[in-house]
């Protein structure tokens, strides 16, 4: 079951994803920006309190996990993150993550790098390459080691 009213009152925007919609509610003048995912059993409500404008307003690319309250008349900045069952009571800033109860906002570094677009991802093939690299690497340091301490494959117990 979910409730999200009629278009007409939420400002939902382009390539705004609700995935797997059960249990997700959306008040009506509640505003989603630009490529926001939000996933199941998320609320975007308010708090009874206001008149008028009284539901979030999430910027673009904003990410809210599973089970996120995000109640009252606040703003979530772009690129943002909700973290899975927070209650989120006050403002987000653009590039960091909320989470908890009451959310708390953790923001990492003033470094932020644009999110994997498609056509702009790594080529996996050669990352699975680079990482076999490496691993045929590390086996030859575990053989050479081994050579260099006589150490045996035998089994050794530890007390």
């Amino acid at each position: 079951m979910r409730y999200i009213p009629p278009l007409k009152s939420v400002g939902f925007a382009l390539n705004s994803v609700i995935d797997h919609g059960m249990g997700v509610v959306i008040g009506e003048t509640a505003i989603i920006g630009d490529y926001a995912l939000i996933y199941q059993g998320v609320t975007l409500g308010g708090t009874g309190k206001e008149t008028g404008k009284r539901h979030p307003t999430l910027g673009r690319n904003v990410v809210v996990g599973a089970g996120a309250k995000v109640l009252g008349n606040i703003q979530i900045g772009d690129f943002a993150r909700i973290g899975a069952g927070s209650i989120v009571l006050q403002n987000v800033p653009a590039h960091c993550t909320a989470v908890g109860i009451p959310a708390r906002n953790i923001c990492r570094s003033n470094n932020h790098s644009a999110p994997l677009k498609k056509g702009n991802t790594p080529n996996p093939e050669a990352i699975t390459q680079q990482l076999l690299q490496r691993i045929e690497q590390l086996e030859n340091e575990v053989k050479e080691l081994k050579g260099q301490s006589g150490f045996r494959d035998s089994v050794v117990k530890h007390f």
